[in-house]
């Protein structure tokens, strides 16, 4: 039976390197250093379905206040995809996490390199329960959809100000202005695409 559990650090790293690097862009994804600073200081949750002790694919995140949270990172193990394992971990995160109104980042077609994928991701996180809000973010150039997961329908306001939150607990106030924009102006261009850097 597949369960959703904390990684251990050694498993962070496993996935990281089997999964992760080759599944995400160097804008969209965080160092390995970064995402071992973050459990270390209490503001991450590397979760990992695990089919016995096998880990069939990640499920990332990024925590904010208490009662929130940003789904990080989604990534099925490369031989294990199109089986259904990231609805399996979207429904056990819902469980787990059902006092937890939990953000997404999807990449908005309209500037992704590849726009049929971005649709596809965009469909998947639908038909799994997750709600789109009213505003896009603009993160490292990346022009992203916010979506959210949640019991029942959660004010823009509110979710603008969390999503903001979590993002400034971490970054200098100067990085924050320079590569964030939460919310994305819809009359701008997206920010230059630059690989994820907190320093």
């Amino acid at each position: 039976m597949m369960e959703l559990r904390t990684a251990s650090p050694e498993q962070v790293e496993l996935v990281y390197e089997r999964d992760m690097k080759s599944a995400f862009p160097p804008a969209e994804l965080k160092p390995l250093a970064n995402i071992q600073s973050m459990c270390r200081d209490g503001w991450y949750r590397p979760l990992c379905l695990f089919d016995g002790e096998e880990i069939a694919g990640e499920c990332f995140l990024w925590l904010g206040h208490p009662g929130w949270a940003l789904l990080d990172y989604l990534c099925v193990a490369a031989g294990l995809r199109n089986q259904g394992l990231g609805a399996v971990m979207l429904e056990e995160l819902r469980r787990a996490e059902r006092e937890t109104v939990v953000l997404g980042e999807s990449e908005a077609p309209e500037h992704a390199p590849d726009p049929p994928m971005a649709e596809r991701r965009l469909g998947f996180y639908a038909r799994n329960g997750l709600r789109t809000a009213g505003y896009d973010t603009d993160i490292f150039g990346v022009h992203y959809k916010t979506l959210y997961l949640a019991p029942g329908p959660v004010d823009d306001e509110a979710l603008m100000a969390e999503h903001r939150f979590i993002y400034q607990n971490r970054f200098p106030r100067r990085k924050y202005e320079q590569f964030v924009r939460i919310p994305r102006d819809p009359a701008a261009g997206p920010l230059p695409r630059v690989p994820w850097d907190e320093s």
